[in-house]
């Protein structure tokens, strides 16, 4: 088996270099007018399929926009204390993880889109119960709910996008899930400010029902279908996303070799990832988020406004501006990432956080020793803009393109669980320490998590291959092919 794993990866790499030498694949009859492969046709059902399965970014969004605006009114209808409404921000996170560690196993078993419709009747659920809520109890399970349906929504969604969309546009079509997320977050604010928080729980389960309803009219990921060794229903598919005169055989059957090859190697446990020719890529997922939330994401979004106040700023201008300079950053990344690449992205993302952190850092320095005191709101608001504004450009939707992305089928479900895993417990460590080590030292919180996006430069440098323009299977096979 192993030589034959060994067999179809050569094949993969050799192709894969032999498609960087022929842009097109074949010529017509007519003019010698050259046409492209199938595996680059973007059609209708690939637009359709990937905006209903960006419904799900937008619940997700919503779930974390929800908590900041619906503060006031809940404490003060239900009476609950700071403590209350701190452990129902929260227990998001809680079912989060939970979620995530079921993430992979429930879409191996019941496909991408059976988990997401599962994931969205979790979510649909929850907002009932808080809309219904007469007391603290009903409040935190609605939200717990909601936590395990985003849970696994942050996972299947990248992974389906990824598996249906051509080469070309992968990650376009998948960051567009960034995108949603952070519409989710602003729209969700921008409503609760407005209307009461039992209306705007009401409103959040609206795109659950977009979602919940669009999954009817759009096909099953073909490389799942593989995988399961559906094979009649994977060609009917493929045929459908990559149109009805497109020519799929070249695909289909990369597809179809390298899924079956791999079909009976399975892995089981968590450790296992770590041995071997899977090692690489699971180091760089998990490196990825690890870097992702520990460089200051939760910091700085979750605790915006509390960041403008201690600087002196306009929390409500200041989170306004914040909001629009992350949509349009994701939308420069959405458009940019085909064309520059994920590696160099990442790269600019990760200087840009850096540099965000500096700055901020070095404004509470300047607060800390009573120097500037004019300049400092405005170089917090830069800072903070700086930060947020850059991390949207590559770091909040490229790892999860990556791991969309390197994991191959045998240990998809497994990796990506651990990776949802790391990338939920690491955004719930720095969500529950920020306010304590801000309260021991404004500016050093910043410095630190400039040291930590510094490190992120030196591992996305060291690491991070360049997956732009190649199949999954050229992908996977590149990163197994390393430790074989």
């Amino acid at each position: 088996m192993e030589e034959e794993e060994e067999a179809i990866t050569r094949s993969l790499l050799l192709k894969q270099k032999l498609d960087s030498n022929h842009q097109w694949s074949s010529t017509s009859d007519h003019g010698g007018v050259q046409l492209s492969e199938s595996s680059s046709t973007t059609t209708s059902i690939v637009v359709l399929s990937t905006l209903v399965a960006v419904c799900g970014s937008f619940t997700f969004g919503s779930a974390v926009g929800y908590s900041s605006p619906s503060e006031s009114g809940i404490e003060e209808e239900l009476g609950l204390t700071l403590a209350e409404y701190s452990f129902f921000g929260s227990i998001l996170t809680i079912g989060g993880m939970l979620g995530a560690i079921f993430s992979g196993k429930i879409a191996d078993f019941i496909g991408r889109k059976g988990a997401m419709g599962v994931s969205e009747i979790f979510c649909i659920l929850g907002w009932l119960a808080i809309v219904f809520s007469k007391d603290v109890w009903w409040l935190d399970l609605g939200r717990f709910l909601v936590g395990c349906g985003i849970g696994v929504l942050s996972y299947v969604v990248p992974v389906y996008i990824s598996e249906i969309t051509p080469k070309n546009v992968r990650g376009a079509f998948t960051s567009l899930s960034e995108l949603m997320i952070g519409c989710g977050k602003a729209l969700t604010f921008l409503i609760g400010s407005l209307v009461n928080w039992r209306t705007v729980a009401l409103i959040a389960i609206i795109p659950s029902l977009v979602h919940l309803l669009g999954l009817f009219f759009i096909p099953e990921s073909p490389r799942w279908l593989a995988k399961c060794g559906c094979l009649k229903e994977f060609e009917a598919m493929l045929q459908i996303l990559r149109g009805e005169n497109a020519d799929i055989s070249q695909e289909a059957a990369d597809i179809i070799e390298y899924t079956e090859n791999l079909r009976g190697i399975s892995v089981d446990g968590v450790l296992h990832l770590f041995q071997g020719k899977y090692a690489y890529s699971v180091v760089v997922a998990v490196g990825l988020m690890a870097f992702q939330e520990f460089g200051g994401l939760n910091g700085f979004s979750f605790y915006t406004s509390s960041i403008f106040e201690l600087a002196g700023f306009s929390s409500k201008i200041g989170i306004i501006a914040a909001a629009v300079v992350q949509i349009l950053m994701t939308t420069l990344g959405v458009l940019l990432i085909d064309k520059c690449g994920r590696r160099p992205l990442l790269m600019i993302s990760m200087a840009g956080t850096c540099l965000g952190c500096v700055l901020t850092g070095f404004s509470f320095f300047l607060q800390d020793l009573h120097i500037g005191k004019e300049i400092i709101p405005i170089l917090v608001l830069i800072g903070v803009l700086v930060y947020l504004g850059s991390f949207e450009l590559g770091m909040g939707g490229i790892p999860w393109i990556i791991m969309s992305e390197i994991f191959p089928i045998n240990i998809k479900s497994s990796a990506g669980s651990l990776v949802t895993l790391v990338n939920w417990m690491s955004s719930g460590v720095v969500s529950y320490a920020f306010n304590y080590v801000l309260e021991w030292s404004s500016a050093g919180t910043f410095f630190i998590f400039a040291v930590i996006c510094g490190m992120g430069i030196i591992f996305i440098y060291k690491l991070i291959p360049e997956t732009k323009g190649r199949t999954l299977e050229e992908i996977q096979a590149s990163f197994t092919h390393i430790h074989q």
